[in-house]
């Protein structure tokens, strides 16, 4: 993806943290950058803070919601070139008890795995429509090697690392690229206490590493900052027990 191509943007989840400061990073690019979220509130204040950046309602656990807001995307921005699937949800589960993990586990695979898997079928026609388009996928290290606290969130994004893969593969011979994002822990609200977690890695450095990396390769088909190769490449560098045993050594909560 040519960060400075002038693209226009859609990012639904990007009412805080990764998302908004990748989009207002993209703005500054140059793009048009349009964020989506449930809560009308938060669009109302970002929208009044950020006046180019457009705003759209969007549940991406509602598959309605999801073609309500493709519709209304693809009519106001028509240009539309960059699907960025950035809404996520993470939970400390207990599997030892069935009780307490099921309700959250659907939870998490609803909003990681189908939101995005709907939001792309409810763009991906338009997008092969325009001469150069992308699609963004968000991943994570621990798609790779996993917290023990978090098992459905690091199988939920296994799941959008091997989909990311199938797609590029389907989709080499059209005009749409598939770029995978790959965050480490970043200093988030994603679970309580990460936004202060000397573990995560603080958001403005995320993000302009993100930048950087996508300016410096506009074909790369994953960003990995320096940050998440700790985890990311355990498997193959020999190290995955060791990787896992440092991982789970560290309190989730960032404490």
């Amino acid at each position: 993806m040519d960060i400075t191509a002038n693209n226009t943007v859609f990012i639904p989840g990007a009412t805080s943290g990764i998302g908004l400061a990748l989009a207002l990073a993209l703005r500054a690019e140059g793009n048009t950058v349009v964020i989506g979220g449930r809560r009308a509130d938060r669009l109302a204040s970002i929208a009044a803070e950020y006046p180019d950046l457009g705003t759209v309602a969007v549940d991406t656990t509602d598959p309605a919601s999801i073609a309500a807001a493709a519709k209304e995307v693809r009519e106001r921005y028509p240009q539309l070139n960059v699907l960025i699937t950035m809404a996520g949800i993470m939970r400390v589960e207990d599997w030892t008890r069935p009780d307490a993990f099921l309700d959250s586990a659907e939870s998490v695979v609803t909003t990681n795995v189908l939101g995005p898997i709907r939001l792309i079928a409810a763009f991906v026609e338009h997008l092969r429509e325009q001469p150069d388009a992308t699609i963004m996928t968000v991943s994570s290290g621990l798609a790779f090697t996993p917290l023990a606290a978090t098992p459905s969130y690091n199988a939920s994004k296994a799941a959008i690392h091997l989909l990311s893969e199938s797609l590029r593969l389907q989709l080499a011979d059209t005009s749409v690229s598939v770029v995978e994002i790959v965050p480490p822990a970043v200093r988030t609200t994603l679970l309580p206490g990460q936004e202060t977690s000397e573990f995560a890695m603080p958001l403005e450095d995320y993000v302009a590493e993100v930048v950087e990396l996508l300016r410096s390769d506009p074909n790369a088909g994953e960003v990995q900052v320096e940050r998440v190769k700790f985890l990311r490449h355990a498997e193959a560098r020999g190290d995955y027990g060791d990787v896992v045993a440092t991982l789970n050594a560290v309190d989730p909560h960032g404490k």
